[in-house]
């Protein structure tokens, strides 16, 4: 309108077309036509004013382009429109219109009725969000650079990014996965770095924080939760596939991944978390933020006071699992097995598991609780979760037979210690089943026929019971001074005379 308004002004001082397309402000055949509308309509009378856009505008009507044709789409235009409202890409759109609808054109083709399409739809708008000093944080994700594992493979690192929303201070630690029991460390060890904590938190919908994710009734991780309640944030996750709403730890992300892992070496872990510690204080918080057009750090000390404070005792973190009970009276977590009661074999149990205990639920009420393992393999067991003859076995072991030997006498003793002693077989069968003869026999009579036994050298628990169920301990041990020591009517079928005389006369 403005080109047209000069162009009308010009003509009105007498100005030919040549002269006015000298300037470029539009061709004679332009400029024919207009002064011919012009002439039409009055306006080229000096003595009245020149009219307003919207009456030029009106009566140019509504421009065309020369040589402009009907699309060969035409008739399939609302088709077209359908299938891009359900997110069909345009070559699929294409190969459906050749296929069913015999259409013989090209791609091109197609393309423009997609643009003309979209052109008619009005634009997504975007709202930037502001945040009140120490309102909200955001967290999220990112992958790292790949570096060498403990176990010796070559694995991805991930970068836990926390952004103050306001200041855009950040947190950052690299890790070896996603886990929920990183997910809420990150999360303790960020609240420490900033030294206090914001009131909410703008999260993505992560397996580790949100089990169900809906946009109106999201169901959040049990361990998340009291992650939540301990340190007295609210947990606001993002509706589905709309990470938009927390643009501004998108944009951290980001930054992280562009900034500071290209052309750096790192040794592992520890170094790299260690640099980024660095790059974050020394480079990231100091630089001009290109929204906020200040220093991360500096807006910090502004934010810092609206930040609630820390707990006074940080809350013991733990993640919970669903767990079976083995026939064994065991639970295995993270490859390290803890007994239960052994009437719960079969059950499912929940289990919270901490990073020094874990504590065993069956129906919200407290089974069992042992101190967390270190190792792969290792059982945690306690005696008193097995079956009553399973902690009988494990009781009556070699130090208990030795005490309840000590008990029976001074023989008896003797007797389980040589039993023990024996460097080829064991034999603590043996001594238990030497110690169950006093409940049949009573301790005095076992004490009397270990005596006997040992006099005969015959330590053995077949020796000790002949001994007590002949009746042999009741009889006077008198072998020591070399008189008859064998039962009564016991005698050898040669004399001793004629045993060791070969000479002597045989009868």
């Amino acid at each position: 309108m403005f080109q047209y308004r000069i162009a009308l002004a010009q003509m009105r001082r007498g100005v030919s077309e040549r002269e006015i397309a000298r300037s470029h402000c539009m061709g004679r055949h332009k400029l024919a036509d207009l002064r011919v509308l012009a002439e039409q309509h009055g306006w080229l009378d000096t003595q009245t004013p020149l009219p307003e856009d919207a009456q030029i505008a009106a009566a140019l009507g509504t421009p065309r382009r020369a040589g402009s044709t009907v699309s060969t789409l035409q008739s399939h235009r609302e088709r077209i429109a359908a299938w891009l409202d359900q997110g069909v890409q345009g070559t699929t759109i294409l190969g459906a219109l050749q296929r069913n609808h015999g259409y013989r054109g090209s791609y091109s083709s197609v393309y423009r009725m997609i643009v003309a399409l979209r052109g008619e739809r009005p634009s997504d708008v975007s709202v930037p969000l502001s945040f009140a000093p120490g309102e909200a944080a955001q967290v999220d994700f990112g992958a790292g650079p790949m570096l060498m594992h403990p176990t010796g493979t070559l694995r991805r690192t991930w970068a836990f990014v926390m952004t103050l929303c306001f200041s855009r201070h950040q947190y950052v630690e690299f890790v070896w996965d996603q886990t929920v029991a990183t997910w809420l460390g990150c999360h303790r060890r960020a609240f420490e770095w900033f030294a206090c904590v914001p009131r909410r938190l703008i999260i993505d919908n992560a397996k580790c924080a949100i089990v169900k994710a809906c946009i109106y009734d999201p169901v959040v991780q049990r361990a998340y939760a009291e992650c939540a309640e301990g340190y007295n944030f609210k947990i606001d996750p993002c509706a589905p596939r709309d990470p938009k709403k927390k643009g501004v730890v998108e944009a951290g992300v980001k930054y992280v991944k562009g900034s500071f892992v290209p052309l750096r070496e790192f040794r592992d872990l520890a170094d790299l978390n260690a640099q980024a510690r660095s790059w974050v204080m020394k480079e990231a918080g100091v630089r001009v933020h290109g929204t906020t057009r200040q220093a991360p750090l500096a807006l910090f000390d502004l934010e810092r006071t609206q930040l609630q404070p820390l707990p006074a005792v940080a809350p013991d973190l733990g993640t919970w699992h669903k767990v079976s009970v083995h026939r064994d009276c065991h639970v295995a977590h993270d490859r390290v097995l803890y007994s239960v009661p052994f009437t719960l074999v079969g059950k499912t149990l929940w289990m919270r598991a901490t990073d020094s205990t874990v504590f065993l639920y069956q129906d919200h009420q407290l089974v069992a609780s042992h101190a967390r393992g270190q190792r792969p393999g290792q059982r945690v067991s306690v005696r008193d979760h097995l079956p009553p003859a399973a902690r009988q076995f494990f009781a009556h072991d070699r130090a208990w037979c030795l005490q309840q030997a000590r008990g029976v006498g001074a023989a008896c003793a003797e007797l389980i210690e040589r039993l023990l002693a024996d460097r080829i077989l064991e034999r603590l069968r043996a001594a238990q089943g030497v110690l169950r003869l006093r409940d049949r026999f009573g301790a005095a009579r076992l004490e009397a026929a270990c005596a006997r036994a040992l006099l005969h050298s015959s330590p053995h628990y077949r020796t000790v019971k002949s001994i007590l169920i002949g009746g042999f301990d009741q009889l006077p041990l008198d072998g020591a001074d070399g008189a008859h020591i064998h039962a009564p009517g016991a005698r050898f079928a040669r004399s001793a005379q004629l045993l060791f005389n070969p000479d002597a006369p045989r009868h």
